[in-house]
């Protein structure tokens, strides 16, 4: 199955923004009514992000969290459009539940941005209605008291992957990298990430979306190696195989099954879009 690799957030009250955030190539846009619009708009936010919906607009909310007094305005003035997928800020194990009784048989985006919510990690991964986990790691590096939000929050990453895996979600969504100007910086946020079993990014500049794409589809060094172990796996009858001096194992086989499926299908998404 092909999951998204690209949210790119738009801020809900700039509805200017909306298309040209749909258009920009990301797999899927976040409109946003939480920290990119300040308390005096979100009444406006929430009317511009309603009426996108209303004229059959696609997406994701970021809708404000529980112990706010916006959260209810929120799922009141949304959750009646069918195709909208919420993401949850500061998500723990008590904050899906709640959401998930309002929103029944609703996807939901667990955004993991709090030491609670990296401590209830495996209940958060398997909550009802929880479709994807994505790590918050701007607000989460606040919250630990820790100053960076690169490298030094891979434990961090560590748990919300193996979680994501346990819960038989897919693999999660990696957070932002604020470097807007700083492609190579991207690039190593993403390659690093991709390593520890991350396989989507929230960016906040368009810009972004191209070399989010690109880095986590399969390379064609990574499928050509793919291809050469189904090969020799097909063609061993079953033998022992090894390849390039390594022995290929079930794991092995599986994960070139998986990068053949993965390039498979983003060989239809390209032809799609022409």
């Amino acid at each position: 199955m092909h999951h998204p690799r690209s949210y790119l957030f738009v801020p809900g009250h700039r509805p200017d923004r909306f298309a040209k955030a749909a258009s920009s190539g990301a797999h899927r846009i976040i409109l946003d009514l939480e920290d990119a619009v300040a308390p005096d708009e979100k009444h406006a936010a929430r009317q511009h992000v309603a009426q996108w919906f209303g004229q059959g607009g696609a997406g994701i909310v970021r809708i404000n969290g529980v112990d706010t007094s916006w959260w209810e305005e929120d799922l009141a003035a949304l959750a009646g459009f069918a195709g909208v997928q919420f993401m949850l800020p500061k998500a723990d194990a008590r904050s899906l539940a709640r959401a998930a009784r309002i929103l029944p048989d609703r996807p939901l985006i667990g955004l993991v941005e709090s030491v609670e919510g990296l401590v209830d990690i495996h209940a958060v991964a398997s909550s009802p209605g929880v479709s994807r986990l994505a790590f918050g790691n701007l607000d989460f590096g606040a919250d630990a008291r820790i100053p960076g939000t690169g490298a030094v929050l891979d434990p961090a990453r560590f748990q919300i992957v193996i979680a994501s895996r346990h819960a038989g979600l897919p693999p999660p969504i990696d957070g932002v990298t604020v470097s807007l100007q700083d492609d190579a910086a991207l690039a190593a946020d993403i390659a690093r990430v991709r390593d520890l079993g991350f396989m989507a990014k929230l960016c906040i500049h368009p810009r972004q979306v191209e070399h989010v794409n690109a880095g986590f589809a399969p390379s064609m060094e990574d499928v050509d190696w793919a291809r050469r172990i189904v090969r020799a796996v097909e063609e061993s009858a079953g033998a022992v195989v090894q390849v390039d001096g390594k022995m290929v194992d079930k794991p092995v086989l599986e994960r070139a099954r998986s990068i053949l499926a993965e390039w498979g299908a983003e060989a239809s998404r390209q032809a799609e879009h022409g």
